[in-house]
């Protein structure tokens, strides 16, 4: 399912060929980062980063840690030696396995993801069997995946000779599948996401002098200090073909730039783990913390509960939780994840932290949609940053996409199926199921909350609604909006989707959520299961859309930990660490 932001209609006096493709990224994951299949979420959530701003992604990956020479053993174990041309095949499916892994990991998150074996993505190489270099590409396959995609997932390090056979790359041979692509894709840079954030002078686990890291450095010095951290026909190629390469940690702005000049090496800026709180720990909150507990660049240091005794499906110190708010600003959090199901109090929540002076994300949309200019102006106050981009539409960029509408000129209205769990529902009674059958499926499936009267009353889209005119107008609408109520007496016949929409009309803000199966598009009509998108009209013609998963557990908590990363940016670059 699609989470794609992309301009897709234009009025006829509007020249389609000014409107500008998405900007494609080639992202290199090597076996650092892929230590093992657990790994692949890590992968998912840095490429949902850019897919997020717009952004189209070919991410390059390795086979998981110590997979390589485990198949050179059992190959070598029958007696294959380096010259045989069958090992190169076998070897490389350790690249497509965890490409295969990683698409997967990526669907469940809402992106639209495919993953393509050696053969499909068709570099075609010359040489030795085991350290062949790439010649050429047959594009249909990468291309066509580009078109039809937002990820394409490929394996690195191998490539297919004339012959048909496989070839492989030499050791570190997924680094040159990264910059040849990028090069056949006319980019001028790849990055390349390593266990370490760049090129240094020396080896930084040498204790003996303090190691200096480049910021930019030459395609000699690369070549003279990378070692095994950048393949050097990777350097060759990149430095024949004018291709950049950027070599960083996993999710760090900053990190060494290797093209035609140096830069004198500098310490790198120490950073600690921020101290990071949760006010929530349900199907959102527990996800945010489980992926904390397992990133060592986060310090949980509390999660703010009604019953810090109950027993969670996320394990965690039972010292963390508590049910005193005071506790919690006590415990002097840099950033606050609020994912409380209840708007009054997360309401409260996020002034409070914001007045700690604390940076804050929400998934709350009843919260956030209360007041969101008040929130702006009290976090701009205390020189702080609100986010709440994962309050509408779970893993859809909703949020992201009417701003760009927005920044490309007037918005005069929008529409959208913003609720999860009533599409959900919404399908299965299409199917025949009863009402209280729909409602079970929901809750088993991880969308429905145990009280599901804010979905089912239109409470929920509502809410999203207000937020949503609130990013397209500049203000929300006055008064309630209007919705209807999915109950047993709903008929779900003939596709009905529950639309939340704004339209301006002389001024006027008009919302309203409604049940109806005249909507009249394929965008909202082949939406299935938790199925969320949107529609933003601009008074020039062109409607903007977007698509993804807008309930469920990994989806919203992608979203949410995404915000958390553009804070972390943003922090860093405010103390001039990026």
């Amino acid at each position: 399912m699609s989470a794609q932001l992309a301009v897709v209609e234009k009025s006829e006096s509007l020249d389609p060929s000014s409107q500008p493709a998405p900007e494609v990224v080639v992202l290199k994951f090597g076996s650092s980062i892929l230590r093992s299949p657990a790994e692949a979420p890590l992968v998912a959530s840095a490429v949902y980063g850019h897919v997020r701003a717009g952004r189209k992604v070919v991410a390059v990956v390795s086979a998981f840690g110590g997979a390589t020479d485990r198949l050179l053993g059992e190959a070598r174990a029958l007696g294959l030696a380096h010259s045989n041309d069958l090992l190169p095949g076998y070897v490389a499916l350790g690249e497509e396995k965890s490409a295969a892994l990683v698409a997967i990991a990526c669907d469940r998150i809402g992106l639209d993801a495919c993953a393509l074996s050696v053969r499909e993505l068709g570099i075609v190489a010359e040489g030795e069997p085991e350290h062949s270099r790439p010649c050429g590409l047959r594009p249909d396959h990468l291309k066509q995946a580009l078109d039809r995609h937002e990820v394409v997932v490929v394996p690195g390090f191998g490539a297919v000779r004339p012959d048909g056979k496989v070839a492989l790359l030499g050791r570190g041979g997924s680094d040159l599948t990264a910059v040849f692509l990028a090069a056949e894709l006319g980019l001028k840079k790849v990055r390349l996401v390593k266990d370490v954030d760049g090129l240094y002078d020396h080896d930084p686990n040498d204790k003996t002098a303090p190691a200096l890291r480049y910021r930019r450095a030459s395609w000699d010095v690369a070549r003279k200090l990378g070692g095994a951290l950048v393949q050097h026909d990777a350097i060759d190629l990149g430095e024949s073909r004018g291709v950049e390469i950027e070599v960083a940690a996993l999710d760090r702005a900053d990190g060494t730039v290797i093209g035609d000049k140096s830069a004198p090496p500098g310490p790198a800026p120490a950073l600690p783990p921020l101290k990071v709180a949760v006010a929530g720990c349900g199907v959102v909150g527990g996800g945010v913390l489980g992926k904390l507990l397992d990133d060592p660049r986060y310090e949980v240091v509390g999660v703010l509960v009604r019953n810090p005794k109950k027993a969670r499906d996320v394990d965690c110190p039972a010292s963390l939780f508590t049910s005193n708010p005071a506790d919690l600003w006590a415990r002097k959090p840099d950033i606050v994840l609020e994912a409380l199901s209840e708007g009054e109090a997360g309401h409260a929540v996020i002034r409070a932290a914001l007045e700690a002076g604390c940076d804050v994300a929400s998934a709350n949309k009843q919260a956030v949609s209360r007041d969101p200019g008040g929130l702006q102006e009290l976090a701009k106050a205390n020189g702080r940053r609100i986010f709440w981009s994962a309050s509408v539409g779970g893993g859809s960029p909703m949020i992201e996409t009417v701003r760009a509408a927005r920044a490309a000129g007037e918005v005069v209205g929008f529409e959208a199926v913003l609720n999860g769990t009533v599409n959900f529902m919404l399908e299965r009674l299409g199917d025949g199921a009863a009402f209280n059958e729909a409602l079970a499926d929901a809750r088993a499936a991880g969308f429905a909350e145990e009280d599901p009267s804010s979905d089912l009353e239109g409470l929920d889209a509502a809410a999203k609604v207000r937020l949503l005119c609130h990013e397209a107008f500049g203000r929300s609408p006055e008064g309630d909006v209007p919705r209807d109520h999915l109950s047993e007496t709903t008929s779900a016949a003939g596709g009905v989707r529950q639309i939340g929409a704004a339209h301006l009309k002389d001024g006027v803000i008009r919302p309203s959520v409604s049940l109806k199966a005249d909507h009249g598009d394929p965008l909202f009509s082949t939406l299935r299961g938790e199925g969320n998108a949107l529609k933003v009209y601009g008074a020039d013609g062109r409607v903007w859309r977007c698509r993804g998963r807008g309930a469920g557990r990994w989806a919203t908590t992608e979203s949410i930990m995404a915000d958390l990363a553009e804070i972390v940016r943003a922090r860093r670059a405010d103390a001039g660490l990026n």
